[in-house]
């Protein structure tokens, strides 16, 4: 069963009164209903193109969230081989919010990191969400060095509300994690390129994308704050979340105009949980296009590019 978002509760209406028609005609053979039912799969085609020529950024943190959109795990299953999952921060335990480990992109040797939140009750508990604890951060930092010792780029995919914010992660030290990682990002002397493929929340999210290169997929989302925890915050109320959104900026044209993203990978139409095959291959292409566009750089000029990238960020702003 399709899962529709609140907005899509119309295209739900019309592409159920189609399936309902289909089933009719399943269970009475003699039934002709498919001109109908074409009708109506070509009104709910062109509802589904108006909906999405048109989101507020509040309606793309939901589409950022569905939960039928594919995650870290299905991208690495799609585009990479020979997956060595590594585990563990060598030192407290092994946060399963956070996957990595050595593969093999186009057949070239990668490390590639990446958030995953889980696509079922069980799953979701075990990956708290796709919000990566200190223990997170710091598999990724050891997943970083190795990648820098051995000379492999890294691929990181976003897809976090934001660092876990629980006592127990604050005790180990969650803010310093955070920013071990992101230090490491901007240190290590290998190809480094990002992209958002859902949400990209925080320092959450910054402590992975701190690279040479962020793509962002058409209808992810990426900000410093979520948008209910702006409004709860400046308006003490949460349901400001959609005035919230539209302050923030967090859409991808929006930062790619700001030059926080450097592209924009584009999604089948409705959404990457609508043409999963599709979306990856997208990603797929953008990978494969950021990484050629890095290949050959010497490791110096990798660490001073991405060190100029995000110290110029807002320059122009500041200037005016």
């Amino acid at each position: 069963m399709a899962n529709y978002l609140d907005f899509e509760k119309p295209l739900a209406e019309i592409e159920g009164k189609a399936e309902e028609l289909r089933a009719m005609a399943r269970e009475n053979p003699g039934m002709d209903v498919e001109a109908e039912a074409k009708a109506l799969d070509k009104k709910a085609d062109a509802l589904l193109k108006d909906l999405y020529a048109k989101l507020t950024p509040w309606r793309k943190c939901q589409v950022a969230r569905h939960p039928e959109r594919p995650h870290c795990k299905d991208y690495i299953e799609a585009l990479f081989t020979e997956y060595t999952p590594l585990a563990g921060d060598r030192n407290f335990a092994d946060d399963h919010a956070v996957m990595g480990g050595l593969a093999r992109f186009n057949d070239e040797p990668v490390m590639v990191i990446g958030h995953e939140k889980g696509h079922d009750t069980s799953s979701r508990i075990d990956r708290n969400f796709g919000m990566a604890r200190p223990e997170g951060y710091r598999k990724a930092v050891r997943l970083m060095d190795m990648a820098d010792r051995f000379g492999l780029p890294v691929v990181t995919l976003i897809d976090t509300p934001g660092a876990y914010p629980g006592k127990g992660a604050e005790e180990r030290g969650q803010s310093e994690a955070i920013a071990r990682s992101t230090e490491k990002c901007l240190k290590i002397g290998v190809p480094l390129v990002t992209v958002i493929i859902g949400e990209g929340g925080s320092g959450g999210a910054v402590a992975f994308a701190t690279a040479n290169r962020v793509a962002m997929l058409e209808h992810s989302v990426y900000s410093v704050i979520s948008p209910e925890g702006c409004a709860s915050i400046l308006w003490k109320d949460a349901e400001k979340m959609r005035e919230a959104a539209e302050a923030l900026r967090l859409t991808a044209q929006d930062l790619y105009q700001l030059g926080v993203c450097d592209r924009i990978i584009r999604e089948p139409k409705g959404g990457a949980h609508r043409d999963r095959a599709a979306v990856l291959s997208s990603v797929g292409e953008a990978i494969a296009t950021m990484l050629k566009e890095l290949g050959g750089t010497k490791r110096g000029e990798l660490v001073q590019a991405r060190r100029a990238k995000f110290l110029n960020m807002g320059a122009k702003g500041l200037a005016a």
